[in-house]
């Protein structure tokens, strides 16, 4: 692991340590990985909203029926039995 100093004002430490003690955690590291993996979290959802909003505004939909899963399944067999050969 790598450490990182930062600078606090004196009112965001006094919060943190509040935050420790009232939540459970061990240090004010283990504090701010919990945070930093909620951001993470939170820009990989933003992230997987505005792909799924692209493809639904990509074009015209079509009905996916199990038909249309079990080509595509089938489909990408082929392809994978192409590739070894």
């Amino acid at each position: 692991m790598t450490t990182l100093n930062i600078s606090l004002p004196e009112s965001m430490r006094d919060f943190i340590s509040e935050q420790v003690a009232k939540g459970g955690y061990s240090t004010a590291s283990e504090y701010i990985r919990h945070l930093i993996r909620q951001e993470l979290e939170r820009v990989a959802k933003t992230k997987l909203e505005t792909l799924l909003l692209e493809g639904l505004d990509s074009g015209e939909s079509i009905e996916i029926t199990d038909e249309w899963w079990e080509q595509k399944r089938s489909e990408l067999v082929e392809k994978v039995r192409k590739q070894k050969t």
